[in-house]
């Protein structure tokens, strides 16, 4: 027969305060072997000591109270093997965002003041017919989404044997941005007649004359290249009422290295003409 401890030898036995296994007898994870009906104390028995080991360390592991109830009560080996995998994966993506956003903020802090002048052009689109799918969507999901709609317009372009004209591009409300939810277009311009598939139709990309940057490598800073710009177009006194536009010259379609990935985003203005000093970014592009 183990013997029986008292909740304050337990936690002593354990690391795990009494606070603690008193929330989780609450919640059901670690249930005391006994509790006196007239005290309320709670005894453990030595059994149960690796079970609160192995609690202990998935919690260092960030792991949910629930999640850890439901590895403890798996009913086999593989079962077990693959939520802990599941939650090894999930820290690794966590991890893989911190390390982004740390390398971001360092770059944020070294960069010097005005250090992507240079970058920034002006140029004027024309009219263009494209495939295009528009909905409207959630700026968390808008990534996830661009790349969905733009695999789904690719698939549809070379089903009705249609070839890409230029580079794909985006066409973003101001909702999106200033309430986070809002109308968003995906295009690939093509010249021949598009016949409308599931999400993807024929339509003609506006006209617009635009302020531009080119953000290099994926989106995890891209904030960055749209401060620059947008600093650059309030300065100026170029903004004019309209959507943000992204062309994507480099994407995923291209390459599959995310250092290689190219974005120009484009603010629309009012175009007064060039400006000496400061010449537009050439992508080698369709003169983009």
């Amino acid at each position: 027969m183990d013997a029986t401890l008292p909740i304050g030898d337990f936690a002593r036995a354990t690391h795990l305060s009494v606070k603690t296994l008193r929330y989780y007898h609450q919640v059901g994870l670690l249930e005391p072997d006994e509790v006196d009906r007239h005290t309320g104390h709670r005894h453990y028995t030595t059994a149960q000591i690796p079970t609160a080991q192995i609690i202990r360390r998935f919690r260092a592991l960030d792991m949910p109270v629930e999640q850890i109830a439901r590895v403890l009560a798996a009913p086999d080996l593989d079962t077990r093997n693959a939520l802990l995998a599941a939650h090894l994966n999930q820290m690794e993506q966590e991890l893989e965002r911190s390390q982004s956003a740390v390398a971001s903020l360092r770059d944020l802090l070294t960069r010097p003041p005005g250090g992507t002048r240079a970058e920034i052009g002006r140029r004027s689109v024309p009219a263009t017919p494209a495939a295009a799918i528009t909905e409207t969507v959630d700026v968390a999901e808008a990534l996830t989404w661009y790349q969905g709609a733009l695999g789904e317009i690719y698939a549809t372009l070379d089903a009705q044997g249609l070839a890409a004209d230029a580079s794909a591009g985006g066409i973003f409300s101001t909702d999106l941005f200033t309430h986070g939810y809002g109308p968003a277009t995906i295009f690939v311009p093509c010249a021949g007649p598009v016949r409308p598939m599931g999400r993807v139709d024929a339509l003609v990309i506006p006209a617009v004359e635009l302020a531009t940057i080119v953000h290099r490598g994926p989106h995890a800073n891209i904030d960055l290249a749209y401060g620059a710009l947008g600093t650059y177009v309030a300065e100026h006194a170029l903004a004019v009422d309209g959507p943000i536009r992204e062309y994507y010259p480099v994407g995923r379609h291209e390459s599959a290295e995310a250092a290689e990935w190219r974005t120009e985003i484009c603010w629309p203005i009012f175009h007064t003409g060039p400006v000496p000093d400061e010449p537009p970014v050439s992508t080698g592009d369709g003169g983009r």
